[in-house]
C-alpha cells in the first residue's frame, strides 16, 4: 500500500469539489475559496482530516454535479492563507484517486460522495522503467528546448524515474492538452498505457519546440545566419 492509501485509510465518504480541470496524484493545486458552500467545506475538513475530492465537472445543462461512478483525486489541505473577507487562499496536493460509489445526503451544503479509492494494477517492472526512461528523456528535450525559447537558465525540473506511476501523472499534469483528455489519462489503471499515451503525444510535439529553439538560437546572431538547415534573417 503506498503512503497516500495508508493517509487515506478507513476514509469512506468524502466532501466533493466539483472544478472543471483534472487534478493527479502527487501535483499541487492552489485554490482560491469564496463560495459560501465550500468556504464551509473548508472548515468542515480542516476541523477533520483536511482531505476532499476533486472532481472533473464542466457544467451542462440538465447536470448540476458529475455522475456517480465517476474518477476523481482526493487532494490534502497543506496551506490555508485566510483573507480579511472571509475568502481563503489554500493549497492542495493531490493524494490517491477515488471512483464515487453513489452520492450521500447528510445535510450539508456541499456535495459528499461514498468513494472507493484505488493505484495502478501491478505490471512487468523492467517494462515500467523502459517507458518511464523514454518519457522523461522525451519530456526534458521539450523542456530544454521551451527553456532555450524563453531565455530561462532556471535548472530542469528532476522527474522520478524510478516511480514510473507518479512519473506518469507529474507529466500528465504539466502536457498540453485539454480537461477530457486528462480525465481520461487519470481513469486509466495502467501505468505503461499511460505513459504509452503520454510518449506519442510528447513525440508529436518535440520536433516543433526543438525547431523553434533552433530558430531562437540563430536570431540571436547579426545579419544572416545559417544553422542547422535554417535560413534565418533579421
Amino acid at each position: 500500500m503506498s503512503e497516500a492509501l495508508d493517509k487515506l485509510r478507513g476514509v469512506r465518504e468524502l466532501p466533493i469539489f466539483p472544478l472543471p480541470l483534472v487534478l493527479f496524484p502527487h501535483v499541487p493545486l492552489p485554490l482560491h475559496i469564496f463560495e459560501p458552500r465550500y468556504r464551509r467545506l473548508l472548515a468542515d475538513v480542516r476541523a477533520s482530516n483536511d482531505l476532499f475530492g476533486l472532481s472533473y465537472f464542466d457544467p451542462r445543462p440538465g447536470a448540476d454535479r458529475p455522475p456517480a461512478g465517476h474518477v476523481g483525486c482526493a487532494t490534502e489541505v497543506v496551506e490555508v492563507q485566510p483573507l480579511p473577507d472571509g475568502r481563503s487562499n489554500i493549497l492542495t496536493v493531490g493524494q490517491a484517486r477515488y471512483r464515487v460509489a453513489e452520492y450521500v445526503e447528510r445535510g450539508d451544503p456541499y456535495l459528499v460522495a461514498r468513494v472507493e479509492f484505488f493505484e495502478d494494477d501491478e505490471e512487468d517492472p523492467s517494462q515500467l522503467a523502459r517507458r518511464a526512461g523514454e518519457v522523461a528523456e522525451m519530456f526534458r528535450r521539450i523542456t530544454n528546448a521551451m527553456r532555450t525559447i524563453s531565455g530561462e537558465r532556471a535548472d530542469s525540473p528532476e522527474l522520478p524515474e524510478d516511480n514510473p506511476e507518479r512519473l506518469s501523472f507529474l507529466v500528465a499534469a504539466v502536457i498540453e492538452m485539454d480537461a477530457p483528455a486528462k480525465q481520461e489519462l487519470l481513469e486509466m489503471r495502467s501505468t505503461s498505457r499511460r505513459l504509452g499515451r503520454l510518449y506519442s503525444l510528447l513525440s508529436q510535439a518535440v520536433e516543433n519546440y526543438e525547431a523553434r529553439a533552433r530558430v531562437h538560437e540563430v536570431s540571436k546572431g547579426n545579419g544572416h545566419a545559417r544553422r542547422a538547415g535554417l535560413d534565418i534573417e533579421e
